[in-house]
């Protein structure tokens, strides 16, 4: 099939779709996107079914060819993209023919960038799912996990005709990833085995994102080092959960996270700002807030709403 040929992969380019559901009681992770929001765009722009599979660009550095005529969308972080020469605006839409080229230069601010394809890449589905897991050997364009690499072929079908017109997002739906976010949390797990005095000092304490970080968790680093309790048994996680092991610098379990765990569990971040957590670079500043379960729950199903109401991801997993 024929599509987008891989001239430069970046350090790090992973077909994601919606996630890998059903298969976490055997130990498969969900993975997909780490940035779930800025994936979504790419698909809204496109009117692509949510989910639909995109292409995680991390950092940027990546040249491809078009080998048909289509339109692509590109959001999350901004990397100065041209079509052979000619800029395109950061979270937007627009057409390709073939033979031209799209240039993506490196984050101007932010970790990972989105590119969408009209109907979707495709690619044999494993478990369900074409979401590449490098870890587990799932996933991606050959079904095992490997990132793209040069020569690669992106399959798509052709999808000029499908708009008359380029389009962007509201400049209110783009985040500024220079700024320190505030992420929200909410109590559960271990959370109220903590010190009432543990708890204070996590939520009152700036923490930084370590520069051990990778699609499986984020490390963070900060003055303050919390007092876990004892746990002597592991338990199921996800995306979100944040742990504290015994030095007391929490861990923010990411798309790529195990299934099952050890370290106490303090709460889970938010899955919308799980996203925003996934954008910023090493010694980036972050804080937490308290949210209840309730509230986060109405904001979450809201955020699907948006996106053509598409419910396949409130299943249980």
């Amino acid at each position: 099939m024929r599509g987008l040929k891989v001239i430069k992969p970046g350090p790090l380019s992973l077909l994601q779709d919606a996630g890998r559901y059903g298969w976490r009681h055997l130990g498969v992770s969900t993975s997909g996107p780490m940035d779930r929001q800025a994936a979504a765009w790419a698909n809204h722009l496109l009117e692509n079914p949510y989910g639909s599979a995109v292409v995680e660009i991390a950092l940027g550095g990546v040249e491809l060819e078009a080998q048909v005529d289509t339109w692509l969308a590109l959001t999350g972080a901004p990397l100065g993209a041209t079509v052979d020469g000619q800029a395109v605006p950061a979270w937007s839409r627009f057409c390709m023919k073939t033979g031209q080229r799209l240039q993506l230069g490196f984050a101007q601010a932010g970790q990972r960038a989105y590119l969408g394809v009209v109907g979707g890449f495709v690619a044999k589905t494993i478990l369900g799912s074409v979401a590449t897991h490098r870890r587990e050997g799932l996933g991606g364009l050959g079904g095992d996990g490997q990132a793209l690499r040069v020569d690669d072929v992106l399959g798509c079908s052709p999808g000029l005709n499908a708009f008359d017109k380029a389009l962007g997002a509201a400049s209110r739906f783009i985040p500024d990833y220079r700024e320190s976010p505030t992420l929200r949390l909410v109590m559960g797990g271990d959370g109220e085995a903590f010190a009432k005095e543990q708890r204070e000092r996590f939520f009152s304490s700036p923490w930084q994102v370590s520069p051990q970080a990778d699609r499986m968790g984020i490390r963070l680093q900060g003055d303050a080092s919390l007092e876990p309790p004892v746990r002597q048994w592991s338990l199921g996680v996800l995306a979100g959960a944040v742990q504290v092991p015994p030095e007391g610098q929490p861990i923010v379990l990411m798309a790529d996270c195990q299934t099952m765990g050890g370290y106490p569990v303090l709460g889970f971040v938010h899955p919308v700002d799980l996203c925003r957590l996934a954008q910023c670079p090493a010694y980036h500043e972050v804080r937490f807030a308290p949210i209840e379960l309730e509230e986060a729950q109405s904001d979450l199903k809201r955020f699907y709403r948006f996106f053509k109401n598409h419910e396949m991801n409130l299943c249980a997993d």
